[in-house]
């Protein structure tokens, strides 16, 4: 009898021990699986591999939504990297001494370099282009004080648009700030409104318990072309926040640790393919093609 007990009890446990696994298995499963935007499959990328040079990249843009060439930077040099997707030859023009440089934008024939404390550099294309940059617009002190990281600039209308990253008064209002500027003749620019984004309305579609302290931390941004949906990235949250045209929170598409380690950029081409930049860390910088499908 005593023989059967310790059977039974060593079974039970068995059992046990199986199904916690089975479980946790499942959880591991659920949290690790991604649903994607209509239209893309996040799970499918056509992946670019970065040279040396690009390991840290931290933004990339194309010229009126030109997908032959990617213009992109990392956040030490203060270069301008441009190169064809998938090309090992990438070029590069120097416009400025080292800083912390986390976004490029293109706008009326000008490339727009963020820096982290916001402060922007406007340069000629054509100079770029040509390798020598004899001309660099700095504009400091039109943003609040903090961490920048996301610049889009709309061609259409010549507006340069930057979200906060990090602000003790964005935390404290429960919202992540942004700024509008208009690119005006010269390179200077004009302030042109503001927008925000509710950090409780991310909290809710993505689940965070603790949704007044939401920790919602953009670090880049980018309109989508055809449904002019913004395309917000979160590297901290490891995901993508999706908006309306006036960044009414509409969804949330969580992203893999595997595939996106540390996404710091995002872009559309003209066709509405959607491309997104990964710093290497300890591996090589990423640039990740998701082809639209209807």
């Amino acid at each position: 009898m005593k023989q059967l007990y310790k059977e039974f009890k060593f079974q039970s446990a068995f059992l046990l021990v199986l199904s916690l696994v089975f479980i946790s298995f499942s959880c591991m499963q659920k949290r690790d699986a991604s649903k994607s935007p209509p239209g893309y499959d996040l799970s499918k990328p056509q992946k670019f591999v970065m040279p040396a040079s690009l390991t840290e990249i931290s933004g990339h843009t194309f010229y009126k939504g030109d997908p032959s060439v990617v213009y992109a930077q990392e956040d030490e040099s203060g270069k301008v990297y441009f190169f064809k997707p998938g090309d090992k030859n990438i070029s590069s023009t120097q416009f400025a001494g080292p800083g912390d440089y986390e976004d490029i934008a293109i706008c009326r024939e000008q490339v727009i370099m963020l820096r982290s404390d916001g402060v922007l550099f406007i340069l000629p294309l054509a100079q770029v282009k040509a390798g020598k940059v004899t001309s660099v617009k700095t504009i400091g002190n039109i943003l609040p004080k903090g961490e920048y990281e996301g610049m889009y600039a709309d061609e259409s209308t010549a507006t340069i648009y930057i979200i906060t990253k990090n602000s003790k008064a964005d935390k404290k209002m429960n919202i992540t700030a942004g700024y509008k500027f208009n690119l005006l003749a010269g390179n200077n620019v004009k302030p042109a409104g503001e927008f925000s984004i509710s950090n409780e309305e991310v909290a809710t579609l993505s689940g965070e318990k603790k949704k007044k302290k939401a920790r919602f931390m953009p670090s880049a941004l980018a309109k989508n072309p055809l449904t002019n949906e913004w395309y917000i990235l979160s590297s901290i949250n490891k995901m993508i926040v999706v908006t309306d045209n006036n960044f009414k929170v509409k969804d949330i598409y969580p992203l893999t640790r595997s595939q996106f380690p540390q996404p710091e950029g995002i872009a559309f081409d003209r066709q509405g393919n959607l491309y997104i930049s990964n710093e290497g860390g300890n591996g090589s910088g990423t640039l990740l093609k998701y082809v639209y499908n209807k």
